[in-house]
């Protein structure tokens, strides 16, 4: 085979997954049908538990000065996330370009083969390999590998050829996207409605501000029909009563609210992620930041399979989690547009979501599904808060006298014990699994004013940041070593 994983397309989702993957010891080739970065900004940021997946990485110094909006909303309805600990509305005013050459950059010097100028064409699962042929300057070229996944969008040509099933709502509405020049528009960060939609602006630079426009009754177009700048400017105008036409724009593109999910994300050896197994209309950024998190729960698992130490069922949990993650986000996608994006038929809706918002216990609901911290995976039985939930952020002092960070144990992705007791019996355990899992003795810092996630108790943490084991339940960790890590060295020896 010419590699381990191919990945078709070089996004934020392709892009985390390479990296992930020669994180794991994967070779890997992506291939991206441009030639270049586009340099569009599209995505202006991403959500907590995205950013939280990048500080795992050590990823989060490359973006510069990263700021994080602590009031949000939900379908429109504004409200404070910080309700929620650790939550924030996520980062913003990151272009998708800043965040496509971060992490360009990132897998290239781990050792991901980027090739630019390669067009999908088609593919072949033979069963114990998969080939797929490509359209390049040089003429057609055929790869084989391992696996293959899509990472190429909501059109995705890797879901054809592979026969996902891709069902859902067609699209009921067309809407615009552009990053206007000179036309010097008043902030709008959140969304303002209006009597004929709804339009969004936020500035991105000297004289450039990114706007969305959501003009009731515009049918969903063809995507192949070109949209202009004059039906951009003629769609603000009609909603805001504001004259742009004077400005231009560096790029406009449309979107719609279809919305659909692939019934499975991986067939045999041919597997899905990002807008390729799910699209949505794009509430509260969380479209990346999905796929970013997509990314980070197959990479582990994919490198895992390709290097013959994976558990049984360890690759095909990847479906069984994220899936269900998708249906969520899809629902909750689906709820912010009947609220925001609807007419005056929706009136009573708003008001009742108005109301409901002034409760705590629904602002942290609806924080934690729009931040992503909400996940929670079936890790097997026990009853710790933190079983199956992701590892939040938390200084930890060490038994040496030094100061680490819960993100930073996870740098090189392998799983990690975390002990804060130095309990000899559990690291002569965890000892047969040394090579993927790094066991610590530390305890939170005492400076640490949050809450203590572990009260006292060790925890396994999967490379993703989940916790799937605690000693606080009971349980000894070998099955949950044996569960997500294989077998022991000792069952090779």
């Amino acid at each position: 085979m010419d590699t381990d994983v191919i990945i078709v397309g070089a996004g934020p989702t392709g892009l985390m997954l390479a990296g992930e993957l020669r994180l794991g010891g994967a070779r890997v080739v992506v291939a991206e049908s441009l030639d270049e970065p586009t340099g569009q900004s599209r995505g202006l940021g991403f959500t907590a538990r995205a950013w939280e997946a990048f500080d795992q990485r050590g990823l989060v110094p490359r973006f510069g000065g990263l700021q994080t909006s602590p009031v949000g909303h939900f379908g429109g309805v504004q409200f404070d996330y910080t309700v929620l600990e650790d939550a924030h509305f996520g980062a913003r005013g990151i272009p998708q370009s800043q965040t496509e050459a971060v992490l360009e950059e990132w897998a290239s010097s781990l050792g991901a083969d980027i090739r630019r100028g390669w067009e999908f064409r088609s593919l072949t699962d033979h069963g114990d390999r998969v080939e797929a042929t490509f359209r390049t300057a040089e003429g057609e070229q055929r790869l084989s590998a391992g696996y293959l996944v899509g990472c190429d969008g909501g059109h995705s040509a890797v879901r054809g050829a592979a026969g996902f099933d891709f069902p859902g709502t067609p699209a009921t509405r067309g809407m615009y996207l552009a990053d206007v020049v000179g036309c010097d528009l008043k902030p709008r960060f959140l969304g303002e409605k209006l009597t004929g939609g709804m339009v969004m602006a936020a500035p991105l630079g000297e004289g450039v501000d990114r706007i969305i426009v959501c003009p009731h009754g515009t049918p969903a177009r063809d995507r192949a029909e070109k949209v202009t700048f004059e039906e951009v400017a003629e769609a603000w105008q009609r909603i805001t009563g504001e004259d742009i036409s004077h400005g231009s724009a560096a790029w406009v593109s449309s979107f719609t609210d279809a919305t659909r999910q692939a019934t499975e994300y991986r067939r045999g050896r041919v597997l899905l992620a990002g807008d390729a197994a799910h699209i949505h209309l794009p509430a509260g950024g969380q479209g990346l930041s999905t796929g970013v998190q997509d990314a980070v729960n197959l990479g582990w698992k994919l490198a895992a399979e390709v290097a013959g130490r994976a558990p049984e069922g360890l690759l095909d949990s990847y479906h069984t989690e994220r899936h269900a993650v998708g249906v969520r986000l899809l629902n909750n996608t689906r709820a912010q547009g009947m609220v925001f994006l609807g007419g005056e038929e929706a009136d009573p809706l708003r008001e009742l979501f108005t109301e409901l918002i002034a409760h705590d216990e629904v602002k942290k609901h609806l924080a934690g599904s729009v931040s992503h911290l909400d996940i929670r995976y079936d890790c097997g039985p026990g009853e710790h808060p933190l079983l199956g939930r992701r590892l939040p952020p938390r200084s930890l002092r060490t038994s040496a006298g030094t100061t680490t960070g819960t993100a930073e144990l996870l740098h090189s992705a392998q799983g990690v014990l975390i002990d804060p007791a130095g309990d000899e019996e559990l690291h002569r355990t965890a000892a047969g699994w040394k090579d993927r899992v790094v066991t610590v003795v530390a305890v939170p810092d005492e400076a640490e004013t949050r809450s203590d996630p572990f009260a006292g108790a060790a925890v396994l943490v999967r490379p993703d940041g989940y916790v799937v084991w605690t000693s606080a339940d009971g349980a000894g960790a070998e099955s949950a070593l044996r569960r997500w890590f294989g077998p022991s060295t000792a069952d090779e020896s």
